[in-house]
């Protein structure tokens, strides 16, 4: 795999500067219920799927942030399996999540588009990964909103069009 382009920074971050605008389209005016039903106990509804959003927003802020001002700063692997043991994605509603996500993630590239191409090149060492640079990270965080994205999408429709929508349910196959 060749190393990611400076220039290539550039779709990530136009991909997370429409996320928030996304979110709020598609979730402004659902219901309480929608936003927490989960269709397994395992599973996370929307409002779960958006604290954790808004959990990793300030962790990929923070290595951002870290991987600009220091030299290859160590980054330590989120303790994703610990933040659902500690409950920390019950925490909140739906609405005070997205808000928190829509804030920090604006502030984040209130100071990411301004910075020089060359910014791309800077590198942290993750203590799974190994060394990343900020261009690869700025990349993950894209495809990591896109698939929650996704994953919201389907908790939507599983939950308030497929069920109604008569003979037609022979043709989809939601996969909350």
């Amino acid at each position: 795999m060749q190393p990611t382009s400076a220039r290539d920074m550039q779709p990530a971050l136009a991909l997370l500067e429409k996320t928030p605008r996304l979110l709020e389209t598609m979730l402004c005016d659902l219901p309480g219920e929608l936003l927490h039903w989960k269709p397994a106990p395992e599973r996370w509804s929307i409002s779960e799927v958006l604290a954790h959003l808004s959990a990793l927003e300030r962790i990929y802020a923070e290595r951002a942030l870290r991987m600009v001002a220091e030299e290859s700063p160590a980054l330590v692997k989120y303790d994703l399996a610990g933040a659902v043991a500690r409950g920390e994605y019950s925490r909140g509603s739906a609405g005070e999540n997205l808000e928190l996500f829509t804030r920090t993630r604006r502030s984040t590239l209130a100071l990411l588009v301004g910075l020089p191409a060359s910014a791309s090149a800077r590198t942290g060492v993750h203590s799974e990964l190994g060394t990343i640079t900020l261009s690869e990270m700025l990349h993950e965080w894209a495809n990591h909103d896109l698939g929650h994205i996704r994953q919201i999408a389907e908790l939507y429709r599983a939950n308030a069009f497929h069920p109604y929508s008569g003979p037609f349910m022979k043709y989809s196959n939601p996969q909350p």
